[in-house]
């Protein structure tokens, strides 16, 4: 195979970050933005030892998962994968990288229970940010290409509140109309870097955050009152400042321009307080079926001590802090244990204390302490567990641990090493909460072996 080859494949598997798969002569071939199923005419664009890339020239014969994407930015845009498939097809291929993730890389064989789809594929997100920049002298906004900071000119995504759209809209013109210029990353110059936007899903409040380069809030204060009149949802507009040359979106300084520092939300009967920093499932409605079936994996009866590593702003533990006897949450950024606390307090949750510490070495120092929990509940970013966060689970040697995962490989990884370490994978269950995206979640229920 030699690039530029133009050859014939089927489509007969999907990765992890939605490409199609086929074998030519014996090599792997990896494909975007097909289905399984598709016989097409692929241009081979690059071969590497053990497998190539394409991209579709033709399509010969469509996959019956296929579809017409609904959205003119697929598949430019880089937030979506899955548009030109069936939503049932989807899921399938996401509950089948669950199942892969453990029996492959855990050598995990348990009982693996449906995935659970999501009822609202569209407009399910609560958070949007939308990056500026400058183009043919002109501001632009939109969003970023697939592995690319060039952004995709345009407002309308078919994730997110068309509210949301519209006050991009207004932002962008505001500033091309006051000369408030656009950030360059590559010189460091101009000042609108992003416009960030949050909403309360059950609340409807909603907080418009305009990110930029050095302090200007006088620049500011008229779209205040322009965003005021015509959206009365909005109820908090703040002002980020990141002066770095990075491309983290948010700087560690926020000023309030309008209203309040934070907006509200009701996750789970708890009221929950989001500020421009905080850790919100950005599909709130699907997450709380994520915690419900969290808590029934927990089966608590009434008395356990739960600990919630990895606890964020105390969103999962706080939703079963009525369940049991006494909640600690441990989290490491100091914001996000404050916002836990103050979520708890204004829930009238009084069994709940929240630690600001490393999990893996909080989880140390209650393994050496009498105060050990019942029930572990640990929710991890992406990369998994610390190996220190393992071992003091172990030694805690709770009865039961259930985790929360965005990422299966790595949950599957961390479960094996449970294993190996005196617990048994009971059930498994993946839930949908980002359609159109490769993204997928798991609960995972393991007991002492």
């Amino acid at each position: 195979m030699v690039k530029n080859e133009i050859i014939i494949l089927e489509i007969t598997d999907i990765t992890t970050d939605g490409n199609g798969v086929g074998k030519y002569n014996g090599m792997a071939v990896f494909v975007p933005e097909t289905a399984v199923g598709d016989l097409i005419e692929a241009k081979v664009v690059k071969v590497l030892k053990n497998y190539s890339f394409a991209i579709v020239n033709k399509i010969l014969k469509a996959s019956k998962d296929r579809i017409d994407s609904d959205c003119p930015y697929f598949p430019k845009c880089g937030g979506c994968s899955f548009r030109h498939i069936n939503y049932n097809a989807e899921l399938k291929i996401k509950e089948k990288f669950v199942y892969d993730a453990f029996t492959r890389i855990g050598k995990i064989n348990c009982d693996f229970l449906p995935i659970l789809g999501c009822d609202n594929q569209n407009g399910y997100r609560n958070k949007a940010q939308y990056p500026v920049a400058e183009k043919n002298g002109k501001i632009e906004c939109g969003f970023y290409a697939k592995r690319s900071h060039r952004i995709i000119g345009g407002f309308e995504c078919r994730l997110i509140p068309d509210e949301f759209s519209k006050i991009a809209q207004m932002i962008t013109k505001y500033a091309a109309q006051n000369n408030i210029s656009a950030y360059n990353e590559m010189t460091g110059k101009g000042i609108l870097r992003h416009i960030y936007l949050r909403r309360g899903a059950v609340t409807g409040e909603i907080m418009v955050c305009v990110v930029v380069s050095k302090p200007c809030a006088e620049k500011f204060y008229a779209l205040c009152d322009m965003l005021k009149s015509h959206f009365k949802s909005v109820v908090s507009i703040v002002m980020n400042i990141n002066s770095q040359n990075t491309n983290v979106i948010l700087g560690h300084k926020t000023i309030v321009l309008y209203g309040k520092d934070k907006i509200t939300d009701i996750m789970c009967g708890n009221i929950i307080g989001i500020s421009s920093q905080s850790f919100y499932q950005v599909n709130s409605p699907q997450a709380e079926k994520l915690y419900k079936i969290a808590e029934e994996f927990a089966d608590f009866k009434g008395d356990e001590s739960l600990l919630d590593l990895y606890c964020g702003a105390g969103t999962i533990g706080l939703s079963m802090a009525d369940k049991v006897k006494k909640l600690t949450g441990v989290e490491i950024i100091p914001q996000a244990v404050e916002n836990a606390r103050e979520n708890a307090a204004n829930s009238g949750i009084e069994n709940a204390e929240f630690i600001c510490s490393d999990a893996g070495e909080a989880a140390h120092k209650l393994a050496e302490s009498e105060s050990l929990p019942d029930v572990v509940i640990v929710d991890p970013p992406r990369k998994g567990c610390d190996k220190l966060t393992l071992d003091s689970m172990v030694k805690m040697h709770p009865e039961k641990i259930v985790m929360v995962s965005c990422n299966p490989a790595t949950a599957a990884r961390d479960c094996a090493y449970l294993v190996d370490n005196g617990y048994e994978t009971v059930k498994v269950k993946a839930v949908d909460l980002f359609p159109r995206t490769c993204h997928v979640e798991c609960v995972v229920l393991m007991s002492k072996a």
